[in-house]
């Protein structure tokens, strides 16, 4: 009997310690996704031939009470908002959302 508990005691523990070692390997690889170098730019195409896009808004000027702002660089209507970000999250697990400017 002592020699069973013991089996299965050990067997236990390489289990435990193989699904230990996996997880690690897991987030590693999850790690070297998020925090790896990107080959792309970051803004895809808008306004390429500026040497830095910058924009400003006085906000007394807003037509509206609350206005998006693009921070994904995908909007076709750059600089406000149209929800590409939704897209762009879903096809690469980020997570940016709008500048909300409320008037």
């Amino acid at each position: 009997m002592a020699s069973m508990v013991n089996t299965l005691g050990s067997r236990f523990s390489q289990t435990q310690s193989t699904s230990i070692s996996t997880q690690k390997q897991q987030q590693t690889r999850v790690c070297k996704v998020r925090f790896g170098v990107r080959a792309e730019a970051i803004n895809p195409e808008i306004r390429k031939t500026e040497p830095k896009v910058v924009d400003s808004v006085v906000i007394t000027e807003l037509s509206k009470p609350l206005t998006a702002y693009c921070r994904c660089w995908r909007s076709g209507t750059f600089p406000l908002c149209d929800g590409s970000h939704v897209k762009h999250n879903k096809a690469n697990g980020d997570n940016v959302g709008p500048l909300l400017l409320k008037k």
